[in-house]
């Protein structure tokens, strides 16, 4: 589930944006105009919208608009991509993470089209965008909220290596009202150990 996040106005440079970024199997990179047929065919998806915080439901071309047109803003402080299939180039999902405007909280999101599940594309784009926030930026701290209801995405927060924190309750929009999440963290520090381990191996 991805919390609401809020644009940081200060620190925001097309320059300080995240080039693309390389998997195994995935690329993050901006998503384009050339993407919209995609992005609404697999948001346009209740399963989807009611796991997220902001995503409306119905989704339609003026939100893939929406969310293509966001992206531009892309900086060191707040940020959205395409996840692509490397080998294809074809948009499967998206990625971010971004500052809580009232508490300054770092969250991390994403989600993956529904043909797509299942094949471990949601670990693999989580682990390349926080590898990016520890490397290239001060945020010392990341958030994960998921709703109680979504133990896949539990599972990948937890394979980031992300630690339970406690429940609470959560505005979605397509769900219609207030859902309950469990709320997770991942330190700089563990997630230096993770990488240190890791190596080691």
């Amino acid at each position: 589930m991805v919390a609401d996040l809020k644009e940081d106005s200060e620190e925001r440079s097309p320059d300080a944006a995240l080039t693309p970024q390389e998997t195994g199997r995935l690329c993050l990179d901006m998503p384009r105009n050339d993407d919209l047929a995609d992005i609404v065919y697999l948001a346009n998806n209740r399963k989807i919208a009611s796991m997220l915080a902001t995503m409306p439901h119905p989704f339609g071309l003026d939100d893939a608009r929406e969310m293509v047109a966001r992206s531009q803003s892309n900086g060191p402080r707040w940020a959205k991509f395409a996840v692509r299939l490397k080998s294809t180039g074809r948009f499967i999902g998206a990625a971010g993470f971004g500052a809580f405007e009232e508490t300054g909280e770092y969250h991390l999101g994403y989600w993956i089209g529904e043909p797509f599940q299942g094949k471990g594309y949601a670990t693999e784009a989580a682990q390349t965008l926080i590898d990016h926030v520890f490397t290239k930026t001060p945020v010392s701290r990341l958030e994960g909220a998921i709703r109680i209801v979504n133990p896949s995405s539990r599972r990948v927060l937890v394979k980031c290596g992300f630690q339970y924190r406690d429940q609470s309750m959560i505005q979605s929009r397509a769900a219609g009202g207030a859902v309950s999440v469990e709320r997770f963290y991942l330190e700089r520090s563990t997630w230096e150990a993770l990488k240190k381990w890791a190596r080691a191996s």
